[in-house]
């Protein structure tokens, strides 16, 4: 898993301040990415990808191949989105979509912008949930949370969870570390044993993305 970030124990924190803007080739908006596996892997080499994109025109999507798409507007009224041609999925705002990366997709916004979080997995080498939270809960991303964390204790750097701030601060403890604070886009990375038993509290909404590899 790969981005910029400050350490925080097992933790790692990924500050939305610190996140490049790449422009699309069709002038329709530009993505932020917030994690990759493996690190500093490609569009053709990653197997999951987490981004924020922010879409400013209708148009098409880039085709992945192979790779499946789970989309939640995070900030905007929505999107209406065409896939294969002929089915149309309406994307609100706190909703996720999956969807085939492969697949023919053009997206129509339904009142002006939208930011969208997108978690892409390679198909058979990764896979992921993606939660909406209101109010507090706990987050296990050690061995035995459902977290895939495999046989080496949750080190392995493909599989645990992140958090992200949607709306409202959100604040995230974890033992033996002082209480994080994110404020809207920001964002945690949880692996390993003593993240385990992280819990999570937000005056609004954040996202909770469980992924492995």
């Amino acid at each position: 898993m790969s981005g910029a970030g400050d350490e925080l124990g097992p933790s790692r924190i990924l500050r939305a301040a610190g996140r490049t803007a790449v422009a699309w080739r069709n002038g329709g908006g530009v993505t932020r990415e917030v994690a990759v596996h493996p690190p500093g892997a490609g569009w053709d080499t990653f197997d999951w990808r987490v981004s924020l994109a922010e879409v400013t025109a209708d148009g098409p999507y880039s085709p992945l191949p192979g790779v499946r798409r789970i989309l939640t507007v995070v900030a905007g009224a929505g999107t209406e989105l065409t896939v294969a041609g002929a089915s149309r999925l309406r994307a609100d705002r706190y909703r996720p979509l999956a969807f085939p990366g492969g697949a023919a997709t053009a997206g129509r916004l339904l009142h002006g912008p939208v930011v969208n979080l997108n978690v892409m997995l390679r198909e058979g080498r990764a896979r992921a949930t993606v939660e909406m939270v209101r109010g507090s809960r706990r987050v296990a991303a050690g061995p035995g949370s459902g977290a895939g964390s495999g046989t080496d204790g949750g080190r392995s750097a493909g599989h645990g969870v992140l958090v992200m701030a949607l709306e409202g601060p959100t604040r995230l403890s974890a033992p033996g570390e002082p209480v994080v604070t994110l404020e809207r886009f920001d964002a945690v990375w949880l692996a390993g044993a003593r993240a385990a038993a992280a819990e999570l509290g937000t005056d609004g909404v954040a996202a909770v993305v469980t992924l492995s590899a």
